[in-house]
């Protein structure tokens, strides 16, 4: 649920009414069997407490309470309760829960480094794995049982409404997550060892028994070599060859120097990352595995560093990335679908898997700026927001459209200067 910068005085009072002009024309749908669950808020205040254990019967009333409560976070839970309103979560009576994934720039490696559009964008690219690689694909979820929500700040939330899920305890999620996450694949399966079949040298008997054409040298004896798996291969080990792949391309295109680094911070010596980076790069022995994936394109045995130094590194960057304790926990709460953000006044966006790769947040997500407003910087900013540069610096006074003066208050990087003396 993040941090929310505390307001006071005339910025206060401003967000709030940017807010409740929001939810007194919006017309937000209720989330699935909305009567069957608890919602929590928020308020706008200088000490803000959550205030939960509410329920609604009626669309009509839901709505309503948006328009009165004006909510700077609202949440809905996870779970369907007999009684959601029940102060005690023992009485509510647990009927089930979807199942949640949360991606957020805060747990993504290398995110640190980016700036607020750079940790939008590396956050959906896992969501994408996510969908594409592991809900549908091996989960075997229907795009149609799922929802993807942007969460208004700086990740995406995945719902899965397949009724199978739904009464999985926190345990078996936890397998779930664990399964996203890599946790305790070996990726040297990704290695398998393959067979030339002496009646016929330029086949190669493989996989499941099957044969494949071989660049192998006709009249050469039957011997078995390594070879990575194909990349459709399902699962993790097909998944790691396609990383295999990336890291080797990626690589190229840095160097040899780079690829070096990279391998000295996984752990080997300079001389034998040195050594490695040359015959991979400089070599072409990279690309030969890329296009083959056959690990015959050293001229002698596979370099006892290759393994374990590219395997390591394509395992970490294969390394699903979820929060956890949010796909585990069926009594959670999550952000509202088409509530605004606290934190930064964006739109919590519902969308489906077809509308991701053009959605832009902080184009996308942006409410419309009817007006203008000056606001006093706190801190420097440099930033895109809604198609337009964000530049200022401590103590400077500048005006925006109110989208970007929301935005700027309710991340603390900005107030409203006081009103001027009568």
């Amino acid at each position: 649920m993040g941090k929310t910068v505390a307001l006071e005085g005339a910025s206060l009072a401003w967000a709030r009414n940017a807010f409740a002009e929001y939810y007194g024309r919006a017309r937000i749908p209720p989330p699935p069997r909305f009567a069957r669950r608890e919602y929590a808020a928020f308020p706008f205040a200088t000490e803000t407490l959550m205030r939960r254990h509410t329920s609604f019967r009626r669309p009509e009333d839901f709505q309503s309470f948006l328009a009165r409560e004006v909510p700077r976070h609202v949440y809905y839970s996870s779970a369907y309760y007999e009684q959601p309103e029940h102060a005690q979560m023992a009485a509510k009576g647990w009927l089930g829960a979807d199942l949640i994934f949360d991606l957020d720039a805060d747990h993504l490696r290398g995110a640190a480094a980016l700036d607020y559009a750079g940790q939008l964008a590396l956050v959906k690219e896992r969501v994408r794995d996510l969908l594409d690689d592991f809900l549908f694909g091996d989960f075997g979820v229907a795009p149609g049982a799922t929802q993807l929500v942007f969460s208004g700040g700086r990740g995406y939330h995945v719902h899965v409404y397949d009724e199978a899920f739904l009464p999985l305890t926190s345990p078996e999620r936890r397998e779930l997550v664990e399964y996203v996450m890599g946790v305790g694949f070996d990726p040297m399966s990704a290695i398998v060892e393959v067979r030339e079949d002496p009646a016929n040298p330029l086949a190669i008997e493989g996989l499941d028994g099957g044969v494949e054409a071989a660049r192998g040298r006709r009249g050469a004896r039957s011997r078995s070599y390594r070879r990575l798996v194909p990349p459709e291969t399902p699962g993790w080990p097909g998944r790691t060859t396609r990383a295999v792949q990336r890291l080797l391309a990626r690589w190229e295109a840095e160097g040899a120097d780079g690829a070096a680094a990279e391998m000295q911070a996984l752990g080997l010596t300079a001389r034998s990352a040195r050594s490695l980076a040359k015959m991979l790069i400089e070599e072409g022995k990279a690309r030969g595995i890329r296009t083959t994936l056959s690990l015959e394109v050293f001229p002698r045995e596979v370099p006892k560093e290759f393994l374990p130094a590219v395997l390591r590194q394509a395992a970490i960057e294969v390394q699903g990335e979820t929060d956890a304790p949010v796909t585990t926990d069926i009594h959670r709460l999550i952000r509202l679908p088409n509530s605004l953000h606290g934190g930064t006044g964006l739109r919590v966006v519902p969308l489906d898997r077809d509308r991701l790769d053009a959605f832009d947040p902080l184009r996308d997500a942006v409410l419309p700026s009817p007006s203008r407003a000056t606001v006093e910087l706190t801190e420097p900013v440099d930033l895109e927001f809604a198609g337009t540069p964000v530049r200022g610096t401590a103590g400077e006074r500048r005006e925006f459209p109110s989208a970007t003066a929301l935005f700027l208050l309710l991340r603390g990087q900005a107030t409203l200067p006081p009103a001027p003396a009568p």
